[in-house]
């Protein structure tokens, strides 16, 4: 019996593929499908230290039920551990990719490929740049990566620390401040002074033994006996000495002797080589120039505006504002050898005077306000404040406010004290229509602040704010600003009123004055210096710091009618001993009798010492290096040995010439010029340098010079009582506790 074919057709089928299997995979994997794909189709690394490798893991699935090899590649900052991976059938492999971060965001992509198949992977990260996160002692900072900013926390109670004041040691961390125990000083040897500087430690000098009475003794001191007396060695001078005849020591004895040929009669000094007695004369060589101990260009012009110092200097480091080239205006910074620290572009590029500098920076002067730049590399800008944050008068209306050289002092921490002018919005200083501009009006109110000079988390303080203020009163005219050695600041200004201002005990906000004399000081200039509990006022009067009080001195003028020269005194510079007296001023210097005024080239200068006690005249001399020829007058020192060092130039018939000069008891001791004719724009005495800002054929130059004899530093030895422009007292040093 036959079955129709459709009852079995698909039965055999069946059979048939049973039998002989199926062939509808790859042939050579019997018949199972081979494949992969990326779990994951973007990768985002997230934020990374700038150098430093981030890992992360790509997973890969198998699509079938054989094993792939995967070769895996990227492109930098990106990269694999491994090039190759095998994803076993129906699992999971990953592919290890590493990102080593730059600065900034980054992509990349990574490459699959396997069993004839491709995949991308998409990558992404951004790498940051850590923030330099210095700390204060007992004060840890560290980077926060997520925020990008300097997270700061307080050192472990009792962890060791290095005390600010190099006169403590052995610190410890207390409540966050670093706490050390006084460093003893004393080196058991009765013949040296032994004390502490905050800032360079342990300081030793040695005991001035008493002078005898014997000019042919000396005082020495011995550690075992102490100070005695010993016979000066033979031939010292003990009299008058001139090349015929000369007073001379001969084994303790003071004797008189035929002066030899080849005896000193003068000393070498820093250009001069030592005279010498020659046939009963003494014989003196020619100066030579001033040889400078190093020569730097400064790369532009020195800024000069509103009388201002070109040069400052503080521990060591020198400091000037230049303008030109390409960098704008800036501040510049070198080393006391004459290498560049550094070299900061104001921000905006303008022009910037200096007016002081101390270890919380350097202050300047700016159009819209003060500001402070750090005195070490890179020279930042550290704090603004403009004129607007100083309180400008209550009344209605705009106001302009405006400082200057003279009126801005720095307390020992750094602090700012302005004694600061208030215009009306300036109707001057626009075109006039001619070619020139109209004056700017006259100030109408002032009034004193008191900036911080640095920021303190713990006070709660930012660098630039204001913490305390006068109330604004009328502008008395042009006024100086000085601090004494405790910090009391003192006003004067050319109305002939005198004030003294302290902060309000109670920690209150209010600067008020006091005034130190009822009748004031009037006639004076601009000018003010402060040493020894004296105040020498406008160039006229001496005034104790205590006047006013019960105890208080009276005023002593100056009395210019000595002597017999018409004089005309020079407001600045005025300076004042460490002891208080006596104080050393300029005048103008008139030969004429006919009762007509001098010209400027008929004027000359004279330097006077004067009696703080009585205002009498101690001793007179020609300040300028020709009396018979006009000059100009620069800069003037305070040198040890009751010395006075002065910067002046000569106008010579073939051009200028600067000269530095040595005067002592109403002579002059030494002179020596600097090379050349350089045309001086400002210079400060620190030690036994003299540096100076010169221009020589059109070009800028940083210079410096080894002079004789050595600038004080303290009591008011500097116009504006230091080469830092301070206007603040040196203190003495103390000895600390032992």
């Amino acid at each position: 019996m036959a079955f129709p074919a459709r009852s079995w057709s698909p039965l055999l089928v069946a059979l048939l593929l049973a039998v002989g299997g199926c062939r509808c995979g790859d042939p050579g994997t019997g018949g199972t499908r081979q494949g992969f794909r990326p779990q994951q189709d973007v990768v985002d690394f997230g934020r990374v230290l700038e150098g430093e490798p981030a890992r992360r893991e790509v997973t890969l699935l198998a699509t079938g039920r054989s094993s792939v090899t995967v070769t895996a590649s990227t492109g930098a900052p990106f990269s694999v551990t491994a090039s190759e991976v095998n994803v076993p059938g129906s699992g999971t492999a990953t592919v290890e990719v590493v990102f080593t971060a730059g600065n900034g965001a980054a992509e990349g992509t990574l490459q699959l490929a396997g069993a004839g198949e491709t995949a991308t992977v998409r990558l992404t990260g951004v790498g940051v740049r850590p923030k330099p996160c210095p700390a204060p002692p007992c004060r840890e900072s560290r980077f926060d990566l997520e925020s990008g900013e300097c997270v700061e926390t307080p050192a472990e109670e009792g962890a060791a620390c290095i005390p600010e004041s190099r006169c403590q040691e052995n610190g410890r961390c207390e409540s966050g401040a670093c706490v050390g125990r006084p460093r003893s000083c004393n080196d058991d040897n009765p013949c040296t002074v032994d004390s502490c500087s905050p800032t360079s430690g342990c300081v030793t000098s040695q005991v001035a033994c008493p002078e005898p009475t014997n000019p042919c003794k000396v005082g020495v001191c011995e550690r075992e006996e102490g100070c005695t007396e010993v016979d000066a060695q033979d031939l010292t001078p003990c009299g008058p000495l001139d090349c015929k005849t000369g007073n001379v020591c001969l084994r303790g004895s003071c004797i008189e002797l035929p002066t030899p040929d080849g005896t000193v009669c003068a000393p070498a000094t820093a250009c001069v080589a030592a005279s010498t007695c020659q046939g009963g004369e003494c014989e003196r060589p020619d100066a030579g120039d001033l040889a400078p101990t190093f020569e730097q260009e400064l790369g532009g012009a020195p800024v000069s505006e509103s009388g201002g110092p070109v040069l400052l200097v503080q521990d060591g480091a020198l400091f000037t504002s230049v303008c030109g080239g390409d960098a704008g205006c800036r501040l510049v910074s070198y080393t006391a050898q004459g290498l560049l620290r550094f070299e900061s572009p104001y921000p905006d590029g303008g022009v910037r005077t200096l007016l002081a500098t101390s270890q919380a920076g350097v202050v300047v002067l700016a159009s819209e306000g003060l500001e402070g730049y750090a005195p070490r590399n890179p020279g930042a800008r550290l704090w603004e404040s403009p004129w607007e944050a100083m309180g400008a008068p209550d009344d209605a209306g705009t106001w302009e406010g405006a400082t200057g050289v003279g009126r801005v002092a720095l307390t020992d921490t750094g602090d700012v004290l302005a004694y600061v002018d208030w215009r009306s919005a300036p109707d001057g200083g626009v075109d006039a229509g001619d070619g020139g501009e109209l004056p700017l009006p006259a100030p109408e109110a002032a009034r004193l602040v008191w900036l911080a000079g640095s920021t303190d988390a713990d006070a709660g303080t930012t660098a630039g704010t204001l913490l305390r203020a006068a109330p604004a009163e009328a502008w008395p005219g042009e006024a100086r600003l000085a601090l004494d050695v405790s910090g009391e600041a003192f006003l004067y200004s050319t109305n002939g009123r005198l004030a003294r201002t302290r902060p309000e005990e109670d920690g209150g906000t209010v600067l008020r004055f006091t005034e130190v004399t009822d009748g004031g000081v009037p006639d004076g200039g601009a000018s003010l210096a402060v040493a020894g509990g004296t105040l020498l006022v406008g160039a006229r009067a001496f005034v104790p710091t205590d006047a006013g009080t019960a105890d208080g001195g009276a005023v002593v003028e100056v009395d210019w009618d000595a002597g017999t020269r018409r004089l005309t005194p020079l407001v600045e510079p005025a300076l004042l001993s460490a002891a208080g007296s006596p104080g050393y001023l300029f005048a103008y210097s008139c030969a004429r009798t006919d009762g007509v005024k001098c010209t400027p080239a008929e004027d000359r200068v004279v330097l006077r010492a004067v009696d703080a006690r009585t205002g009498r005249l101690e001793w007179e001399v020609d300040a300028l290096p020709d009396p018979r020829l006009p000059g100009t007058l620069h800069e003037a020192t305070l040198v040890q040995g009751d010395a006075v060092g002065v910067l002046a130039e000569a106008q010579l018939p073939d051009g200028p010439q600067v000269w530095m000069q040595l005067f002592a008891r109403g002579e002059r001791v030494g002179m020596c010029p600097l090379p050349g004719r350089p045309r001086l724009a400002g210079a400060a005495f620190v030690g036994s340098r003299l540096h100076v800002v010169v221009e020589r054929e059109g070009v800028w130059m940083l210079e410096s010079y080894q002079v004789d004899g050595v600038a004080q530093a303290r009591g008011w030895p500097q116009r504006h009582g230091g080469a830092g422009g301070r206007r603040s007292e040196a203190p003495q040093p103390q000895p600390q506790p032992q």
